[in-house]
C-alpha cells in the first residue's frame, strides 16, 4: 500500500511529516509559518516597535530554524502594516565569509581555528553586523533588487529626508562596509554618491592646486626664461611644491585606510579601494568622524549610531539582528569550545542593550551547558538576567500533538478536518500525547510519523489495505525510534 494512497483515505493531500528541515518544508512555510508557534513565542518575538534581546538554546531539532523563518515572515508583515514605521532586518547566520577573511589575517599556529578564535572579539561581531547592514542599505538606496533582504519590501526609499550630514554618514560606512560583489565596489561607491547627490568636487580642490599651480610654473618660466630655463632645479621645485598638498593628503588617505583594513578583521581587505573613497570625501567633512581604525568597539558603537540614525529618517524605527546556525561553519563543524569561542564575545550587555538594537540569538542547547561553568566576570558583562533568556525550547506533548494536528489541517483536501486520532486504531489521546512527549522535538516527531507510515503501508497490499494504524505497530516503531534516538544522542548513531 502506498503512503499517498493511506493518507487520501483520510482526506490528506500530501504527507505532513515528509520534511525534516523548516527552510525545505513547504508546510510550514506555506501554512504553519503563521498558525503554529512554540509556546515561548511571544517571548522572543517581543514588539518590532521596540525591539528586546531574546537569547535562545535549543537543541536539534527542536525548532530553531523555525523560528527564524517565522520571526522573518513576521517583520515582513509588520512592515508591510507599517510603511511608515518599519523594523530594519539583518540575517546574521552565515559566518563562513567573515570567519574566512579572519582567518586569513593570521599565519602559522595562529591560523589554527582554535587558536584563531581565541583572538576574536565583540567589534569583530559588530563589524560583521555593519557590513551585512550597510550593504543591504547601499543595494536599497540603488534600487538593486537581485538580491532579496530578509523583511525588505520593493520601494524606493526616502531619501529627499536626507540631510547632508547624514549622506555623509551613508558614505562613509559604504566606503569602510559595503562588501557587495555586483560590480566594482569604488564604481558602486562613486553611483552611491550620484544617486544621493554627494559632491566629491569639494574634495578635488588639491588636484586644481596641482594642476593649475604646475601649468602656471611652466607658464611664467617659459615666459621669461624661455627653454633654457627648464634646465635649472627651480621649476621641478616648485612643480613639486604645488602638488605637496595633494601627495599629503594621499598619504593619510593611504594610512587611514591601512589602518581600517588591519582592524577591520572580518572583512575582504582592500586598501587600495578604500583610500581611494576616503580621498574623495572632503576633509572637513571627515573631520572628527569615528573610523574603525583601532582594536576596540567605542568607534563601532558610534557608527552603529550612526547607521541607525540614517535608517530613522528612512523610516526604519528599530533595528534587529537574527543569530542562528552559529554550529554550521565548516570551520566550526558543531565544536562546543569552537562555538563558545565564536558566540561569548556577542553576549555583551551594552550590545545586547544598545537602544533601538535587538538581537534574537538562537543557539544550540550545548552552548547553554557552559552558561553556569563561567565566572563571575562573564556573568556581570553578559547579564542574562536582564535578557529575554530561554534555556531550553522545550515540547510538551500537548504542543507536539497540536503541531501534529495542524500539519493534517494544512495538508487536508478541501472540505477534510482530519485529526491525528483518526489513523489509529487502539492508541488513544492520551497515548499519542506521552509518546509525543518521549520524542521531545518537532524533528524526532516528523522522522517517527514518516517511518510509522512507511513500516504500516508496507505491511499490507493495496488489494487488501489497512486504514488504520494499529496499537502494536504503533509502539513497536515507537521503541525501536526512541533506541535509534538515545544511539545518537549518545554520539553513536548517525540519527
Amino acid at each position: 500500500m502506498k503512503i499517498r494512497t493511506f493518507l487520501e483515505h483520510h482526506g490528506i493531500a500530501s504527507n505532513p511529516f515528509a520534511d525534516e528541515d523548516a527552510r525545505t518544508d513547504l508546510v510550514f512555510k506555506g501554512v504553519c509559518i503563521r498558525n503554529t508557534f512554540h509556546p515561548a513565542w511571544d517571548k522572543i518575538y517581543g514588539d518590532p516597535a521596540d525591539p528586546a534581546t531574546a537569547v535562545v538554546f535549543g537543541e536539534k531539532g527542536s525548532g530553531k530554524t523555525a523560528i527564524h523563518l517565522q520571526l522573518a515572515q513576521h517583520l515582513a508583515d509588520y512592515n508591510a502594516e507599517h510603511p511608515d514605521h518599519q523594523a530594519f532586518v539583518i540575517a546574521y547566520d552565515d559566518f563562513n565569509p567573515f570567519l574566512d577573511c579572519f582567518r586569513e589575517r593570521f599565519t602559522g599556529r595562529r591560523r589554527r581555528v582554535e587558536r584563531m578564535l581565541e583572538l576574536w572579539r565583540l567589534w569583530d561581531h559588530i563589524d560583521a553586523i555593519l557590513s551585512l547592514g550597510v550593504t543591504q542599505l547601499a543595494d536599497r538606496l540603488l534600487g538593486n533588487r537581485q538580491v532579496r533582504h530578509v523583511a525588505a519590501r520593493d520601494e524606493q526609499l526616502p531619501i529627499e529626508a536626507l540631510d547632508s550630514s547624514q549622506i555623509r554618514d551613508i558614505m562613509l560606512l559604504a566606503a569602510c562596509y559595503d562588501q557587495s560583489t555586483a560590480e566594482n565596489p569604488f564604481d558602486r561607491w562613486r553611483t552611491l554618491a550620484r544617486r544621493l547627490r554627494f559632491s566629491t568636487w569639494p574634495a578635488k580642490w588639491d588636484l586644481g592646486v596641482g594642476i593649475v599651480g604646475t601649468l602656471l610654473v611652466l607658464f611664467l618660466f617659459a615666459y621669461f626664461g624661455g627653454f633654457s630655463a627648464f634646465g635649472a632645479i627651480w621649476p621641478y621645485l616648485l612643480i613639486f611644491a604645488v602638488w605637496l598638498p595633494r601627495l599629503w593628503r594621499l598619504l593619510r588617505s593611504w594610512w587611514k585606510a591601512w589602518r581600517i583594513t588591519q582592524n577591520t578583521r572580518v572583512l575582504k581587505p582592500r586598501t587600495k579601494l578604500l583610500a581611494r573613497m576616503l580621498l574623495n570625501l572632503p576633509g572637513k567633512r571627515l573631520a572628527g568622524q569615528p573610523l574603525p581604525s583601532a582594536p576596540r568597539s567605542d568607534d563601532r558603537y558610534e557608527l552603529l549610531g550612526k547607521l541607525q540614525g540614517v535608517l530613522r529618517v528612512l523610516r526604519f524605527d528599530s533595528l534587529l539582528v537574527l543569530v542562528d546556525r552559529v554550529d554550521e561553519p565548516y570551520l566550526i563543524n558543531g565544536s562546543t569550545e569552537l562555538m563558545r569561542a565564536l558566540v561569548w564575545p556577542l553576549l555583551d550587555n551594552k550590545l545586547l542593550k544598545h537602544s533601538g538594537l535587538g538581537l534574537k540569538l538562537l543557539l544550540p542547547s550545548e552552548l547553554e551547558r557552559l552558561l553556569d561553568r563561567q565566572d563571575g566576570d562573564f556573568h556581570q558583562r553578559a547579564r542574562l538576567d536582564k535578557q529575554n533568556l530561554i534555556r531550553a525550547l522545550e515540547w510538551t506533548g500537548q504542543a507536539l500533538y497540536d503541531m501534529a494536528n495542524a500539519r493534517l489541517a494544512a495538508c487536508a483536501m478541501e472540505g477534510g478536518t482530519p485529526r491525528i486520532t483518526d489513523l489509529f486504531e487502539g492508541v488513544e489521546q492520551e497515548r499519542l500525547i506521552a509518546a509525543f512527549a518521549s520524542l521531545r522535538v518537532p524533528r524526532n516527531l516528523f522522522k517517527f510519523m514518516y517511518r510509522l507510515f512507511t513500516t504500516h503501508c508496507n505491511a499490507y497490499s493495496e488489494e487488501q489495505p489497512r486504514w488504520k494504524i494499529p496499537a502494536a505497530t504503533f509502539e513497536s516503531v515507537l521503541a525501536l525510534y526512541l533506541r535509534d534516538q538515545t544511539a545518537f544522542d549518545r554520539g553513536e548513531a548517525a540519527g
